[in-house]
């Protein structure tokens, strides 16, 4: 299975909430074949976003939430 990333953006002005999956370099939609390398991706996206913006990632149809440290890892 391959995993692609959304990014969530809410304009402050009027409330409005857009959903965008990433690109590639090629006008693609990002595809990533492994799990963790795709959370580990969203995870330094919303580390540095400075919009606010929320980056999580989808599989199958559903956003996968990242495990916390008491649950382990994938």
């Amino acid at each position: 299975m391959s995993y692609n990333i959304i990014k969530t953006m809410t304009d402050n002005t009027t409330g409005k909430i857009t959903c965008v999956l990433l690109l590639d370099g090629l006008s693609s939609i990002l595809e990533v074949k492994e799990l963790d390398q795709a959370l580990k991706m969203a995870e330094i996206f919303n580390q540095n976003t400075d919009s606010g913006w929320i980056y999580e990632v989808r599989g199958g149809g559903n956003v996968i939430k990242p495990k916390t440290e008491d649950e382990g890892t994938y």
